[in-house]
């Protein structure tokens, strides 16, 4: 049975937010920053998700997750402004239960 996953979300303004995050929706973290409002609008998944636009960088804060990145999302962040070594694009993240306790701060805008 899929079930919730807690993540912790560093907004733009330094503010910590809890959230949960469905594993049954096929959502990744640029879809879920969005649909919590934690950036403002039009500033966060520009390009669809599509991992042309680095909108959606974010910072691992913590190893629930590799900070491996998959060749788009490398391209992308070689161009993107911000960039470090734990950055990865939140829409190149699928919410799955291995996700529960991740932590991120969204960087800032491009």
């Amino acid at each position: 049975m899929p079930q919730d996953v807690t993540i912790f979300i560093t907004d733009r303004n330094g503010v910590k937010h809890e959230v949960l995050a469905p594993t049954d929706m096929n959502m990744n973290i640029m879809e879920l920053i969005r649909s919590y409002e934690l950036a403002e609008e039009g500033t966060v998944g520009v390009c669809g998700g599509m991992a042309m636009c680095a909108s959606c960088q974010c910072y691992v804060l913590n190893d629930v997750i590799s900070l491996e990145r998959n060749p788009d999302e490398e391209a992308m962040l070689w161009e993107a402004y911000h960039v470090k070594d734990n950055s990865r694009l939140g829409c190149q993240i699928p919410i799955t239960e291995d996700l529960e306790g991740l932590e991120i701060e969204i960087a800032p805008e491009q």
